[in-house]
């Protein structure tokens, strides 16, 4: 039951679950907390971006299944929850499930939902989805709504659906978003590569990927990585402390997450300002980089998940957190190693979704 906070009747057509950091009308939201949970009362309205879910339900399209378990606050990349269960990864139980959104990507990796939806602050949606071998999509900044929506760093926050290929996230987008339409969109024929510190058999596996798609590939180097990656977490545990803090003051919360959340308490004025300044320093480097690539590859882990005992370093693969600095659009897939897949991510520059579904379905289509 770890994968589940709450199970609903669902229904006909796809079925959807739903991270439980946004609202449903009638259920509570307890963030995965056990300390919220005790307070927490049902929500009186849907989150606004679950309109379309509700629209398709009462066309019997779609039903929603239930609420999925996640890192508490969403505030870790490791999906071990010590109140509600760790969700169990299907590829391997010993190894981690991926976080926050691990319900999330158990639920469709068992096929105990077609869709699921999470939210993605600095990998949630992507993580998960590399440790459980399926899809995942991280949205533009702002083009889903985040209204009720618990929030963690609501500059940062993004919603976006997981699915166990790239057919299911389009399902899922076309959800959140009445409308959306990938069937369409033209394949980007040129990717730039980005080489980061990965572990060999993951790079051979995106690598091998992009090759299978025949597209054309070219190295890019992006210098600013490093710092957009430190000033997005930076900002994120500041804005996490700013929305969170009084959970953090019950006492009464996960060892990791009131750790994490304490690292927000002492952002001064000025490293406000750097953090500024990095951000708009990274935007203008990457739009440089749209000039000559249409989409960029790189792995979303840099390594095989690792066993839950070994958790902690998760927080040093993950490639992740510079992309939701600039607010843009990312997708997560897997890929052929082993001895578990590996997840080539790709990302494009705002409001190109459509464009990351398509070279999706063309990379997916390549390897199986």
């Amino acid at each position: 039951m770890a994968t589940w906070i709450e199970r609903t009747p669902g229904g006909q057509g796809l079925r959807v679950a739903v991270k439980d950091l946004l609202d449903v009308a009638g259920l509570p939201t307890t963030a995965g907390s056990r300390v919220v949970a005790e307070s927490a009362a049902p929500s009186a309205t849907d989150a606004s971006c679950l309109a379309g879910l509700r629209a398709a339900e009462a066309e019997q399209a779609a039903a929603l299944v239930g609420k999925t378990n996640l890192h508490e606050l969403a505030l870790g990349v490791t999906g071990i929850n010590p109140w509600f269960g760790t969700p169990v990864n299907p590829l391997d139980p010993r190894r981690v499930p991926g976080g926050s959104s691990s319900g999330s990507a158990v639920a469709v990796a068992t096929g105990e939902a077609d869709v699921a939806i999470g939210t993605d602050t600095g990998g949630s949606v992507r993580i998960p989805a590399a440790c459980c071998g399926v899809v995942g999509m991280k949205t533009t900044w702002g083009r889903v709504s985040n209204r009720g929506v618990w929030p963690l760093a609501p500059s940062l926050d993004t919603v976006g659906p997981l699915a166990r290929d790239v057919a299911g996230v389009a399902a899922g987008m076309a959800l959140l978003e009445p409308g959306f339409d990938a069937a369409g969109a033209a394949c980007p024929q040129v990717v730039g590569r980005l080489r980061l510190p990965a572990a060999g058999e993951v790079d051979a596996a995106v690598d091998g990927a992009l090759a299978a798609a025949e597209v054309d590939v070219e190295d890019v180097e992006l210098p600013g990585w490093a710092a957009a990656g430190k000033a997005a977490l930076l900002r994120l545990a500041t804005e996490a402390w700013e929305c969170d803090h009084r959970w953090w003051a019950t006492g009464r919360l996960g060892a990791d997450v009131a750790r994490r959340l304490q690292e927000g308490s002492g952002t001064t004025a000025q490293q406000q300002e750097v953090i500024a300044a990095v951000a708009a320093a990274w935007t203008g480097e990457l739009a440089r980089m749209w000039k000559r690539v249409e989409v960029v590859a790189l792995p979303t882990l840099l390594a095989l998940p690792p066993l839950i005992e070994e958790a902690e370093v998760m927080m040093s693969i993950r490639a992740t957190v510079p992309v939701n600095l600039a607010g843009l659009p990312a997708l997560a897939l897997p890929v052929p190693c082993r001895p578990l897949p590996a997840s080539l991510q790709l990302v494009a520059p705002a409001g190109n979704e459509e464009r990351l579904l398509a070279l999706g379905a063309r990379i997916e289509a390549a390897v199986a």
